[in-house]
């Protein structure tokens, strides 16, 4: 990474930038050419057997033009960072213009914001105005991965029924969008062996009522004994202090076909929920928190 930020590409950018302005004034200058007297020529180039092209120089206010723009980059390259990492007269940034809208919205925004940071969670997700703004942070921040109505997709949690793989408290709620999850299912297949894995699979699928290979489950249940009941528990329903899923309801976030299962076992999974608080702060993951509490006594 330091390859990248060394003086190396300022002088690289810089001079780039200073080579092609000199590089289009050569081509003006070059064709900066008065129309000879007498017969024009042509270029010899010959279309549909009899069109051909005059050889004429560039019309001068065409060039005029092209002058005026190189001009005008002289003064922008003096103005504005345009060369490396010149800051240029006006001291402009992306960043400081990006922080400063920030700091106008903060200015506008924060003190409403804050009026619900003091509030219960619960009586926020009783709020109409703050289920309003909560979902809008939702659907900027969060539908991406679990849908505008908060079902989820293959992978990704519904957010809108009463499963929860770390709890559905207030306080659980808020900590996972405040700090993250990170989610592992390690991969056992080459402990488990193919018939090992399936056994568990048919085992595990036993266990929430769907159709199995019953000798099949009853084999795999040593095996679910000896490998998964540190996470998932003896009977299968799960741990939320591990994030480990309940095997034994009808939730599944990657589907529970046999087929997916062995997948599952065999492989592992790894699911990553990123932490919200150092880009919406305490008051946002509050409207946020509040949001998605909510949608759960909506089912």
């Amino acid at each position: 990474m330091s390859d990248f930020v060394s003086e190396f590409w300022h002088y690289y950018v810089a001079g780039l930038t200073i080579l092609s302005l000199l590089y289009c004034a050569w081509v003006l200058a070059s064709n900066m050419t008065r129309r000879k007297a007498g017969p024009v020529e042509l270029h010899g180039h010959v279309w549909d057997e009899d069109l051909q092209e005059y050889n004429n120089p560039l019309p001068r206010w065409w060039l005029y033009l092209f002058w005026l723009t190189l001009i005008f980059s002289l003064g922008y390259f003096l103005l504005y960072p345009a060369l490396g990492t010149s800051a240029g007269r006006l001291g402009w940034t992306s960043k400081g213009e990006y922080e400063a809208e920030m700091a106008r919205a903060a200015e506008r925004y924060d003190p409403i914001f804050d009026k619900y940071l003091k509030q219960d969670l619960q009586a926020v997700a009783a709020d109409p105005e703050a289920q309003a703004m909560g979902q809008r942070l939702f659907l900027t921040y969060c539908a991406q991965c679990h849908g505008a109505d908060a079902r989820g997709s293959r992978g990704f949690p519904n957010l809108a029924d009463g499963d929860w793989l770390h709890g559905g408290t207030p306080e659980a709620i808020k900590t996972t969008i405040t700090q993250g999850r990170t989610g592992v299912m390690p991969p056992l297949g080459a402990a488990l062996g193919g018939e090992g894995t399936k056994d568990v699979a048919n085992y595990v699928r036993s266990l929430s009522g769907l159709a199995h290979d019953s000798l099949r489950a009853q084999r795999g249940r040593e095996l679910f004994a000896q490998n998964c009941v540190a996470c998932h528990g003896a009977d299968g329903k799960g741990n939320v202090a591990l994030g480990a899923p309940n095997l034994s309801d009808r939730t599944w976030l990657y589907g529970s076909s046999e087929a997916v299962i062995i997948e599952t076992i065999s492989k592992g999974r790894q699911n990553q929920m990123p932490a919200f608080h150092d880009l919406l702060g305490d008051s946002k993951v509050h409207l946020l928190s509040a949001y998605v509490l909510s949608l759960s006594r909506q089912q």
